[in-house]
């Protein structure tokens, strides 16, 4: 059995560790051609995903780019990225200008769109998650797509169920997560139509210590805050071992109708409750509660990506303990709450 991965003491570790390419990763680039975009790179997870590209390539000997995009609203957030070979190129992707000036890619991996602060804003949401979408599509009709979705697609289910498969049906609950779905289906018109190997990630919920459920809740727990319960389970996944797979997920694009379509997250389903007090024991704090667990939750199955790539590298008992301690030092979060327990779909 490996040694257990110990906890990152800094940002800086945070960043190594979380872009860390396995084997896996490297051998999907050694499979791809042409520069790399990553189109929405200036969100949570768009430096971590750059970097490891860059690293794998960097592995390779290879000297394809690695071009981030995002509006980088100053040269502070582009810094991180050029100082570790990544181009940038800020840009609206919302304007179709900015968006046909864009430089060619062999493969885009989209992880732009917008969530928090549209409850009621349909043209905003509309604009951002799937006008957008539809843009950079066509404009990368040639290359391989990787576009990040999100669980919420899929209905509430009973967690004794074990998660929504990719079979399952979509059944999307509020504004948001019918954009989203809006997003998948402008991938995947355009997919179809010029034969655009594409694959879907159904993601929730990425940790990187510095924000994601865990963080929540410890937050919370620290704050002398109640924990709602009536969102009761979650999944939640490493940041690290989310980007490992988005990146393999390139070698199983394909073009529409036989698009890939893949959950990402944890191995298990999580109660809030047990992961709330098992959070309070390492704080050394007390929990308190609010509210009652409803039958059902936004929960995916990830049973296909554990076939196709192996089990995360981090267990959730693990990232407990990382969470818990890093919280519990005072290193920095993000302020930027997952709102996990919203149940009727208002962000």
């Amino acid at each position: 059995m490996p040694a257990a991965i110990p906890c990152p003491q800094s940002v800086e570790e945070l960043d190594r560790l979380a872009s860390e390419p396995d084997r896996g990763v490297v051998e999907a680039l050694e499979r791809s051609d042409g520069d790399l975009l990553v189109a929405g790179a200036g969100g949570k997870m768009g430096f971590h995903l750059a970097l490891m590209l860059r690293r794998a390539l960097d592995v390779l000997g290879s000297g394809r780019r690695v071009i981030a995009v995002s509006r980088f609203g100053d040269a502070a957030a582009r810094e991180p990225f050029e100082i570790a070979s990544i181009e940038t190129v800020p840009a609206d992707l919302t304007d179709a200008d900015a968006v046909a000036a864009l430089p060619e890619a062999g493969a885009v991996f989209f992880l732009a769109g917008k969530k928090f602060g549209t409850d009621g804003a349909s043209d905003e949401l509309r604009r951002f998650n799937e006008e957008m979408p539809a843009l950079v599509a066509e404009r990368f009709a040639g290359a391989a797509i990787v576009a990040l979705s999100t669980g919420c697609v899929y209905p509430f289910v009973d967690p004794e169920g074990g998660g929504s498969t990719e079979e399952d049906e979509p059944a999307p609950v509020g504004n948001y997560a019918f954009s989203c779905l809006g997003r998948e289906r402008a991938f995947l018109a355009a997919s179809e139509a010029h034969g655009t190997p594409l694959s879907l990630i159904r993601l929730n919920y990425a940790v990187d210590l510095r924000y994601g459920v865990l963080v929540d809740l410890a937050l919370k727990i620290l704050a002398d805050e109640p924990v709602d319960l009536a969102t009761g389970y979650f999944n939640c996944i490493w940041q690290g071992d989310a980007v490992a797979r988005i990146v393999r997920s390139l070698s199983l694009a394909a073009p529409a109708p036989e698009a890939c379509v893949l959950n990402v997250t944890g191995a298990r389903i999580l109660p809030v409750r047990d992961t709330a007090e098992a959070l309070a024991e390492r704080l050394g704090r007390l929990v308190s509660f609010t509210g009652a667990e409803a039958g059902t939750a936004w929960l995916s199955n990830a049973a296909k990506s554990q076939r196709l790539f192996g089990p995360p590298s981090v267990p959730e008992e693990r990232l407990l303990d990382w969470v818990a301690e890093w919280v519990g030092h005072g290193r920095p979060t993000l302020g930027k709450a997952t709102k996990f327990e919203v149940r009727d779909g208002r962000y």
